[in-house]
């Protein structure tokens, strides 16, 4: 299935949040055309981990959100480059940008411009904080927003936090959120919206439990390391060989847990009597469970409890967890077989999502820098002539 094969994006996004965004449209089936600076492009072109392909223009960071978008370039400061793009905006469906708010007035093409060139175009901007508030023209990437949401001083333990997540959460879930509120307004008659996404609620939104546990609650979330403050024992135990989270939240876990360790006489100790008990006890429980389970390899003590339905697994690195069977088997991997610009296989995440069992993809690999100049402004009637001079003088 590819629900949205109808759907032209433009994608003006740099790094990652716009990027994931068009990212997951693209992979259900929106033709996506990424719009990028003449000469430079996407900066995440230049980001990543290895450095030969920074210098190709071809960065991990880019590769990694970009596959089956079409590249094209352009100056949207000149005026023949603005009129261009004014033509190309004509046969879109929807526009996602990630500037900072007033970027695109001042180029002259903000969404009060496009909505009369194409009164139908779903227009999502993704910024730090959103088009207005106090706070609306800082500039933001994912560690500031990690850092200005809360999710810092709730993460890592009372001797480490505030810490910052170990991957851009604040970009991926303003992309994620980007691309979901893009769905549903393509669904939306008459078509034709401004989409406003903050990075900061995107965050605030998904720390559901933390936020409310403040706004219900009256209590302050903290940061409790790899413990579960909401149940016990619930959390990252040690096993002879490393870590192993064992989620025990029911009183019925608890019992066929405490069970198959053999420790089911701590049942009977008024410390561990309930959950609000364990809870309180925890670290003294956990010590108790630890004597047995550093007897046997984490891997062992997790098919072991999930066979009893004991929610259990190995505490895995990236490496160990793409190689399992459960990903390396489900088509959320997709290998591009010598990706143009890079000289070598690409192998990159898809989404996530499967529609009747089958995983989205797509189908080209991530593009080079303009790949598609002749084929997208041919198509809007330019002749190669006119390709040529747009060319020479720099606006594509």
């Amino acid at each position: 299935m590819r629900p949205l094969s109808d759907i032209r994006v433009l994608d003006l996004t740099n790094v990652l949040a716009g990027p994931f965004c068009c990212h997951h449209l693209a992979h259900l089936g929106a033709e996506v055309i990424k719009v990028e600076a003449v000469g430079r492009g996407d900066l995440a072109r230049e980001l990543g981990a290895d450095p030969d392909l920074n210098a190709k223009g071809m960065g991990v960071s880019f590769l990694a959100q970009n596959a089956g978008k079409k590249s094209v370039t352009l100056d949207l400061k000149s005026a023949k480059g603005k009129a261009l793009f004014l033509r190309l905006v004509k046969t879109a469906d929807v526009l996602v940008e990630n500037f900072r708010p007033g970027v695109m007035d001042r180029l002259g093409v903000d969404y009060a411009v496009l909505k009369e060139v194409n009164p139908s175009l779903v227009y999502c901007a993704i910024s730090g904080f959103g088009q207005d508030g106090p706070w609306v023209h800082r500039p933001a990437y994912d560690q500031i927003i990690q850092g200005v949401s809360g999710v810092m001083s709730i993460t890592g333990d009372a001797g480490s936090a505030p810490l910052r997540v170990g991957y851009p959460v604040a970009d991926t879930m303003g992309g994620i959120t980007a691309a979901f509120a893009v769905a549903a307004a393509l669904n939306a008659t008459p078509r034709g919206t401004f989409i406003d996404v903050s990075m900061l609620e995107s965050v605030l939104s998904a720390m559901g439990w933390a936020v409310s546990n403040h706004l219900i609650g009256g209590v302050a979330p903290t940061a409790n390391g790899n413990e579960n403050a909401t149940s016990a024992p619930s959390g990252a135990f040690q096993a002879a060989d490393g870590l192993i989270n064992i989620a025990a939240n029911k009183d019925e876990q608890w019992v066929l847990l405490s069970d198959h360790l053999g420790l089911s006489a701590l049942r009977d100790r008024p410390e561990y009597a309930t959950r609000e008990m364990r809870k309180q006890n925890r670290l003294t429980l956990k010590a108790e469970m630890e004597t047995v389970l550093t007897t046997k390899p984490a891997h062992v003590w997790a098919e072991e409890l999930n066979h009893i339905d004991v929610p259990s697994g190995a505490v895995l690195s990236v490496p160990e967890v793409l190689d399992t069977p459960q990903i390396a088997d489900r088509g959320f991997l997709h290998t591009f077989k010598d990706a143009p610009g890079v000289g070598r296989d690409v192998t990159v995440a898809t989404t996530g999502i499967k529609l009747d069992g089958c995983a989205p993809s797509v189908a080209t690999p991530p593009p080079t820098l303009g790949e598609h100049n002749n084929d997208v402004w041919a198509e809007l009637g330019l002749s190669g002539d006119e390709l040529d001079a747009l060319k020479q003088e720099g606006v594509i």
